[in-house]
């Protein structure tokens, strides 16, 4: 599958060029947000969703933290990127690595990322098992109040007012956050 997913977006990204194994390798040029990348490839610069987390926005409780985390990180370092898809803004959705360290599943680890729940997948799974053990230790955005605990995609409803009300994480558990792997 991951071959097949490194061949659909050589054809998409111009100038899009894997190794043998699917991995893109290139500095970090860029930290745009707490789960945006900008990394710069032979081919020219590319943007990096982060493939199974989103982390607050910019302007929400802890956004900016967020991206401080992720610089700390990231910042100035090559990272090698697993492809998983491209997403509707033609940015690469991937799993991020600074060697041996999974920078994807360290956003959650600090509690700063979010399981994304939408786009979960049984191979994204342990996410939520970080994002539980996070929020149990109260790191990141977890040490805010429960009010503050608004998932950012709730977040970005309510300032395009699609919503007026995001969900209630207070009451979120395991279970739960695994009950929507699969479910997209």
């Amino acid at each position: 599958m991951r071959r097949f997913t490194v061949v659909f977006l050589a054809c998409l990204l111009p100038g899009f060029a894997a190794a043998a194994d699917g991995v893109v390798v290139g500095p970090v040029i860029k930290v745009t947000d707490g789960d945006t990348i900008k990394v710069q490839l032979a081919s020219g610069p590319i943007s990096v969703r982060f493939d199974g987390i989103d982390a607050p926005e910019s302007k929400q409780p802890q956004g900016k933290a967020a991206t401080q985390f992720l610089k700390s990180l990231v910042e100035g370092k090559t990272v090698s990127l697993e492809p998983v898809s491209q997403d509707r803004y033609s940015r690469m959705v991937a799993v991020v690595f600074v060697g041996d360290q999974n920078i994807n599943a360290a956003m959650v680890t600090a509690g700063y990322a979010w399981a994304f729940r939408r786009y979960m997948r049984k191979d994204t799974r342990e996410l939520c098992n970080l994002e539980e053990a996070a929020r149990k230790a109260k790191r990141g955005l977890w040490a805010d109040p429960p009010s503050s605990w608004i998932y950012p995609s709730d977040w970005r409803r309510i300032k395009r007012k699609q919503i007026t009300q995001a969900d209630d994480f207070s009451e979120e558990t395991l279970s739960r956050c695994l009950a929507a792997v699969g479910k997209k």
